[in-house]
């Protein structure tokens, strides 16, 4: 078996890793609030958002095209494919991507760890970016594209990143103000009951919006990877096992639950009723669901704090101000910190000649470092049994330091 090949092998199982990961840190994008209100249980929530992001997988491929021709520039400035990437068989690219793949999963880890939303799209984009800029340098980066500023990391990533979750915080704030107006006269139980049947809608409809923008990052990764070794030639299509084994993967790791993220979103920022709850996924779907059709690679994370945040403006409810803080901060380190940790392994790599022995030893830290924060979380777990517990101010996690003993030894899942 060839370097090549060993290491194209390497990239598509870390590829669907970072799917895996992407669905399990975003479960709560599309079900937190259903959640918190017990519009679903959890163990339901999570199952429903799993069948859903599986087929919203296959209802688009234009993020999927923004991620394998908008980031890594593998054409030189004369228009013929770059030969430090392409030249020895596609290996140098393959590494880069690799690399690239291992600072995205990383973050994405740890994050997770510390319960904070941040974005699984750009923890990829920062991850790429870093990897590429300590091979290539800067120009290696297609940063605008053919230099209209609607192509490029800044038009498909940047721009969009900014954009979305202020467009919903206003999207949202709109529809709760106006929800609670219209049915100022409805007595509160039934208000409740109501609306929880309408958050299942509305947080299917995110779930499958979820599908058709984040599984799409990963199918674009692996097929920029078969495009670097010759395996694959068009551009401007995703061959179908690639589309059925990434929807697999985020479809798996969206039935795990993403626990902890779930209850930051869910309890943390604010205390949130059903009517508020819909409004907010409502919100999220309509701005995801656009951006997906236009080809931006958006955060969904983003989004769906923003829809939250807005909610809760619109209600007028106490929003906690300090998490929603953590979680700015969160959302403003994730590109440069995925950047830094690919562009540290990619040099790692390079110690290691930068080929297949690399790629294994890439592939080995990343399972390490992994398996090390998974055994860390045991420590104080959040599962679906204690995820709408009571959040208690002075800690990370919302969770009372004296938590039971089977809620301690009980691993998340």
């Amino acid at each position: 078996m060839s370097a090549e090949l060993i290491v194209l092998v390497l990239v598509i199982v870390v590829a669907l890793a970072f799917d895996f990961t992407n669905g399990f840190h975003d479960t709560a994008n599309a079900m937190a609030t259903s959640i918190a209100t017990g519009a679903l249980t959890p163990r339901r929530a999570v199952a429903l958002s799993a069948v859903l992001n599986l087929v919203g997988a296959f209802l688009s491929i234009e993020v999927a095209l923004t991620v394998t021709n908008s980031v890594i520039d593998i054409q030189a400035p004369d228009g013929s494919p770059r030969p430090e990437l392409i030249g020895d068989g596609g290996l140098s690219l393959l590494v880069v991507i690799l690399a690239g793949l291992v600072g995205a999963i990383l973050w994405n880890v740890v994050t997770w760890l510390l319960g904070l939303p941040s974005s699984s799209s750009h923890a990829l984009f920062g991850g790429l970016i870093g990897a590429t800029v300590a091979s290539l340098g800067w120009d290696g980066v297609k940063w605008v594209g053919d230099g209209s500023g609607l192509d490029g990391v800044v038009g498909k990533v940047v721009l969009p990143a900014v954009m979305s979750p202020a467009i919903a915080i206003i999207v949202a704030a709109v529809g709760t103000a106006l929800v609670y107006k219209i049915t100022q006269g409805v007595a509160k139980r039934y208000r409740e009951r109501g609306f929880r049947w309408g958050q299942i809608g509305s947080a299917s409809l995110v779930s499958l919006a979820h599908g058709t923008n984040d599984a799409q990052k990963t199918m674009g990764i692996i097929t920029l990877a078969l495009i670097a070794t010759g395996h694959w030639a068009d551009t401007g299509n995703v061959p179908f096992w690639v589309k059925a084994s990434c929807a697999m993967a985020i479809a798996l790791g969206t039935y795990l639950g993403g626990w902890r993220i779930i209850r930051t979103l869910g309890k943390g920022l604010v205390e949130i009723s059903s009517p508020q709850g819909m409004a907010a996924e409502s919100a999220s779907a309509a701005v995801i669901l656009t951006a997906s059709h236009m080809g931006f690679a958006i955060s969904t994370t983003h989004v769906a704090t923003g829809s939250i945040l807005g909610s809760g403006v619109g209600r007028r409810a106490d929003v906690r101000w300090g998490v929603a803080g953590r979680m700015v901060i969160a959302w403003l380190i994730t590109l440069p910190m995925a950047a830094i940790a690919g562009a540290i392994t990619w040099w790692v790599g390079r110690l290691f000649g930068g080929g297949g022995l690399a790629a294994v030893v890439m592939t080995a830290i990343l399972v390490a470092a992994c398996g090390w924060m998974f055994l860390h979380s045991r420590r104080r777990p959040v599962n679906r049994h204690n995820v709408n517990a009571e959040w208690e101010d002075g800690t990370a996690d919302g969770l009372a330091q004296e938590s039971s003993a089977a809620t301690r030894t009980e691993v998340e899942r």
